[in-house]
Parts: structure tokens; C-alpha cells; sequence
């Protein structure tokens, strides 16, 4: 079995420059960076609960996370500014392939009644951005080992200038879309 990196350049840049018509390797879209997000609301309360999310998300990534903190004091919910908030990962080269890989092949089917994502999740310059709802859907995680199940925010970044051409590279990666 071919890994995402050599699906890329052996097989969806032949379908992108025959749908596209590039003239030239370097017109192509690729992939730039995924960048994963956990935002932790428990925190405020207790700062201890950010430590188990950096670990889940280093487990999930490969990566270690860095801290995210508060730019705004916000009473109504007891948050001051520069409190840790949540944590987060940018992959690139092969860590990024690697993480896309195990979404797509592993991750995504476990995600109880999941029907594709929404082509709405473009952002209009080739970005790709979308939600889990639990981290237990990675077999890195442990279930009897969790204190609670958080979600995450997922961008893909691309190079590519429309989401036409986003939709299209990331479809050669087998993410499954509807309208």
C-alpha cells in the first residue's frame, strides 16, 4: 500500500493536470500545513486539565503541542488574560501525510454516523477546515485512561487558488465530501 505522500505525487497530480491543465509542476496545489486545535474550556477552573489535552494531542500528532492563552480578560467566564486556553499543533512534510493517513484510514470511519464532510468548509482560498467532536476516534488514545472526551479543530492548508482545486487534491486523498 502506497502512503499519502506517494499517492500524491504519483497519482493525484496526473488527475490534477488533466482537470486543471497546468503547463507546469510548480502550478500544482499542494499540501502546506495541518494545523490541529483543542481548545480547553476546563482550564479556567482547574489548570491542571490542559496537561492530559497536551498529552492526548501529542499522542494523536506525533508533535508536541504548544500552549494557547487568552488575549481578553472575559469576567462573565472567569477567564483572565493570558490564562492557557487550549493547545496546538502545525504538521508539515512527512508528519502532516503521516497524520492525513491515519484520519482518513483509521479516524474517520469511527466516527459514528459520519456521512462526509460539507463542501461549505472551504474557506474560498483553498483552506480546509473542520471539527471532531471526540479524540477517542484516534487509536492512540486510551479509553480507560481519558478524564473527558474533548474535541478538536482540524485546517488543512493548501496551496491551491480556488476550492475547486483544494476539493479536488484532497478527494484524491479519499476525504469523502457532499454538496
Amino acid at each position: 500500500m502506497l502512503g499519502f505522500k506517494e499517492i500524491y505525487t504519483k497519482e493525484i497530480i496526473k488527475l490534477l493536470q488533466e482537470k486543471f491543465n497546468y503547463s507546469n509542476k510548480h502550478q500544482m496545489p499542494k499540501l502546506e500545513k495541518i494545523v490541529v486545535n483543542m481548545g480547553v474550556s476546563d482550564a479556567v477552573t482547574d489548570s491542571k486539565v490542559i496537561n492530559s489535552a497536551i498529552s492526548d494531542m501529542t499522542a494523536i500528532t506525533g508533535q508536541k503541542p504548544y500552549s494557547t492563552y487568552a488575549k481578553k480578560s472575559i469576567a462573565t467566564f472567569k477567564l483572565r488574560e493570558g490564562m492557557k486556553i487550549g493547545c496546538k499543533v502545525t504538521l508539515r512534510r512527512d508528519r502532516m501525510y503521516e497524520f492525513l493517513e491515519r484520519l482518513v484510514i483509521v479516524a474517520l470511519p469511527r466516527v459514528k454516523e459520519f456521512k462526509g464532510f460539507s463542501v461549505k468548509s472551504f474557506d474560498g482560498r483553498g483552506n480546509f477546515t473542520f471539527g471532531i467532536k471526540e479524540q477517542i476516534v484516534f487509536p492512540e488514545i486510551n479509553y480507560d485512561k481519558i478524564d473527558k472526551v474533548r474535541g478538536m479543530d482540524i485546517t488543512i492548508v493548501t496551496s491551491a487558488k480556488t476550492d475547486d482545486e483544494a476539493k479536488a487534491m484532497l478527494v484524491g486523498f479519499n476525504l469523502p465530501f457532499y454538496n
